[in-house]
């Protein structure tokens, strides 16, 4: 599961009426709680895990049961217990292991008697991988974060404590959830059920559950962000060559030999773990874990992350993990953060029937119920006491959230929103932008909703270049909530350029249908209209931001721009991000602008300003003249999956690439049929890196009369800065590839090594920064290619992206230049033009 995610689980059953519930504490024999200690009936999976201050409780059905405690280091110990009526109390004090160093024949060379068990382990790895393939387990998860620290200010803007969630110190919980969910698994499919869930303060808890295997070669960390590359499992196929072993001493556990092995890093900024695994004798299977990843053996974001597992017979012949509890630490911009997540997994059943269809696109699906369970329920099932913090939390957090739902209901709330002062402030007016909204309250539900009004700041709005001088370009914007969902924006565009006097201005209305959320279905309509001022190239290759720094402090005007007064109509549709297409007709008549300024901030007599028309195309006339266009595109991902909450599905990715086309029909004074086909995809190889490409195809079937607007060009950049890859060309000039050929390919291809390679050089691998490399392309004819290869590195400061690249073209002298961009873990976030 990712994310990806930075990612719990349990099934619902119905408590027996004669159930009987056992509680307790679990200490060292030293009177320290051993947190996250294992409780269960012997012989089966029920049971449950300690809190964190060593505090359990669960229900047994009727009968003698013997009860086993167990925490890694320790003795287990077993006690028989009566199942009852009334609540008994059960405490457990538990005696270190004793560790007891075997006698071994050490082979020549001193080799630690490690080694042969790590072997017999990694040659028993892949049975116990596969071993059962269909299965199913409840499990539950809990997780908290909790702020040690909190800066004032970040970023320069001042931080509000309540709105964090912790106190006038900067300490307290800021996220605590629960979830219940059953797991279904026949391999390679897995299924989530999640069947109730929550968030302090309201809302569905995290229930995406942490699936960490060391069974597996490459471990993924809760999610990829972590470590893109994954992590070396220390029984994997190659784990000899990243790590080193110390078998630290031996103890049994219910006649069963368990060897304590210290895992070592043989190489640091390798993505490895540190700690002890503890593997049995004879059979060679995983006990338990306490393993750790630090900044220094590729762990991003974090500090730190251990992961403990406790790995119990299901039967005699199939252990499974019976809980996990995952810390994380990290300090990251003045924030000190601590967080951990509890796994608890009972009742495995190894051999499920599952109904016909059971396995299909929704691989996680929330019952409707899922997040309204009430407090009853949760303290009836909870099989992890909630710590005296926790339980503060969830009934402040709660209480708060209740309040507000029940206020924004009530005429009183209306009032007070309506009455709230918004005042309109000048910096934010010059630079972040402002608005106003207008609430009221519908008569069919009487939820409160509002109509708003925005504007972008002054500031972004301002920029210049040859034609219009200083321009300033606002855009007012009005969005009315509808009745059942639906929205209608009214978006307008006013620029001025202050050096020819132009206006341009345009207005759109887009009407959207109910649709759940961004990745529902929905259908939008858009009509637009009016007059405004275009790039030649409508992919817009510059940006304002850099074409004005280029023409005020280089005298290098790159932007070519014309006019025209336009309509248009727009409806596009989207299936929940596995297919979507639009529909078109667009009407221009376009207008020919021409440079009026050449200010510029530091005089230079060796260059002159080029030509508002794209002097490579300098043999292609560009007049006064009216187009009609229209046409479509299609977009499709296939292998989507879905996660399916009560009222929604949310699509959750797929392994295959994205198919896209599109179709357009000039006609007035254009005669042409254009056409476009591409692919494209990120494919992670986890140790060996990721490799993204996109390749197009396409042309014109008819190009009778084609103006520059409608030729195809490729996105070139002739700034330091790239923003667009694997759909740009570094270093090639804007136009001068532009074409009207009947058949064109592009390709553009980079791998990102994720610290592969650059790991292994001393001294420079402490900034991990990573390697980038790919190459670009686009043939058009014999006369008309280019080819560029780069290579960089990325993941500068978390943020930065700088390549080498060396263009060829076949007419032309080979380029080499330098390219500043975005690229790493937090860097593809940032946009700048």
């Amino acid at each position: 599961m990712t994310k990806y995610l930075p990612l719990s689980l349990l099934f619902l059953f119905a408590i027996p009426v004669h159930a009987a519930l056992i509680k307790g504490t679990v200490t060292s024999n030293k009177g320290e709680p051993l947190p996250f200690a294992t409780v269960m009936i012997k012989g089966t999976t029920q049971g449950t895990t300690a809190n964190a201050e060593g505090v359990y409780q669960f229900d047994i059905p009727p009968g003698t049961h013997v009860i086993v405690c167990q925490y890694m280091g320790y003795r287990k110990e077993e006690k028989t217990v009566q199942s009852a009526g009334a609540a008994q109390e059960l405490n457990f004090v538990l005696q270190p292991v004793s560790m007891q160093i075997r006698e071994v024949v050490v082979k020549s060379g001193g080799e630690d008697p490690a080694y042969a068990i790590i072997r017999q382990a990694i040659k028993k790895r892949s049975f116990y991988q596969s071993q059962v393939k269909n299965f199913t387990v409840e499990s539950y998860i809990k997780m908290l974060a909790k702020l040690r620290k909190t800066p004032k200010r970040i970023f320069g803007q001042k931080i509000d404590m309540d709105d964090v969630g912790v106190d006038s110190t900067g300490k307290g919980i800021v996220s605590l959830s629960e979830s219940i969910t059953k797991i279904s698994c026949r391999a390679p499919d897995t299924k989530l059920e999640v069947i109730s869930s929550r968030q302090s303060g309201g809302g569905l808890g995290f229930s995406i559950p942490t699936i960490i295997s060391f069974y597996d070669n490459n471990v993924e960390a809760v999610a990829s962000e972590l470590g893109p590359r994954g992590f070396i499992s220390p029984i994997s196929e190659n784990a000899l060559f990243y790590y080193k072993y110390r078998l630290e001493g031996t103890f049994m556990d219910d006649n069963q030999l368990v060897n304590k092995i210290k895992v070592i890093p043989r190489r640091k900024y390798e993505p490895v773990f540190s700690g002890y695994i503890f593997i049995t004798e004879d059979d060679w299977r995983i006990h338990s874990t306490d393993l750790m990843l630090t900044k220094e053996y590729q762990l991003e974001l974090l500090d730190t992350l251990v992961i403990r597992q406790t790995h119990v017979p299901v039967n005699p012949e199939v252990w499974r993990t019976k809980d996990q509890v995952v810390y994380v630490a990290t300090k990251l911009f003045g924030f000190d953060i601590v967080a951990n997540s509890v796994n608890v997994y009972s009742n495995y059943d190894l051999n499920p029937v599952f109904p016909k269809g059971f396995f299909n696109k929704v691989v996680m699906k929330y019952e409707k119920e899922a997040e309204f369970r009430g407090i009853n329920y949760w303290d009836s099932i909870r099989p992890i006491p909630l710590e005296a913090e926790e339980q503060k939390d969830f009934r402040v957090k709660d209480s708060t959230a209740k309040a507000r739902r029940d206020s924004a209901k009530s005429r009183y709330h209306l009032d007070s929103l309506r009455k709230k002062p918004q005042p309109v402030k000048i910096d934010a007016v010059i630079l972040n932008g402002w608005g106003h909204n207008w609430y009221f309250q519908r008569s069919s539900d009487s939820t409160i909703s509002s109509h708003s009004f925005r504007m972008g700041s002054l500031v972004r709005g301002l920029s210049y270049n040859t034609v219009e001088g200083v321009s300033l370009y606002i855009t007012p914007g009005f969005t009315f909530s509808l009745p059942n969902k639906r929205v209608l924006a009214w978006n307008n565009n006013i620029r001025y350029g202050f050096n020819n006097t132009h206006l341009n201005a345009y207005t759109t209305l887009s009407y959207s249908g109910s649709g759940e959320g961004e990745y529902g279905t929905r259908n939008v309509w858009s009509l637009s209209g009016g007059k405004r001022i275009s790039q030649f190239n409508g992919a817009g290759p510059i940006g304002p931001i850099m074409n004005s720094l280029y023409t005020l402090l280089l005298k290098e005007n790159y932007m070519k721009l014309y006019e025209s007064w336009f309509g248009g109509l727009n409806f596009y549709r989207n299936y929940q991000r596995t297919f979507s297409f639009s529909l078109n007709a667009n009407y221009e008549s376009r207008i020919p602008v021409e440079n009026t300024t050449d200010f510029v901030l530091f005089k230079n007599a060796d260059k002159t300003f080029t030509p508002n028309h794209p002097q490579e195309l300098a043999n292609i006339p560009f007049t006064r003249e009216e187009v009609l266009a229209f046409g479509g595109s299609v977009s499709f991902q296939p292998g989507q999956r879905f996660i399916e909450y009560p009222n929604r599905k949310v699509a959750f990715g797929s392994k295959y690439p994205t198919f896209t086309a599109s179709y357009r029909k000039g006609l007035l004074d254009a005669d042409f049929d254009k056409w476009n086909i591409g692919v494209s995809d990120n494919m992670n190889f986890k140790l060996f890196g990721e490799l993204r490409y996109h390749f197009t195809g396409g042309g014109f079937l008819n190009n009778k009369k084609v103006s520059i607007p409608d030729m195809q060009h490729f996105n070139g950049n002739q700034t330091f800065l790239n923003i667009r890859y694997v759909n740009s060309f570094q270093l090639a000039p804007y136009y001068q590839y532009s074409t009207t050929a009947k058949l064109y390919g592009t390709a553009n291809v980079e791998h990102h090594f994720n610290g592969l390679l650059t790991n292994r050089i001393p001294l420079f691998n402490r900034l991990k920064w990573h390697l980038v490399a790919g190459s670009n392309a686009f043939y058009v004819n014999r006369d008309n290619n280019y080819v560029e290869v780069f290579a960089g590195l990325e993941n500068i400061f978390k943020v930065l992206r700088v390549d080498v690249v060396a263009g060829y073209q076949s007419q032309a002298d080979t380029r080499v230049g330098i390219r500043l961009g975005f690229g790493g873990i937090l860097g593809q976030a940032f946009r700048f033009e």
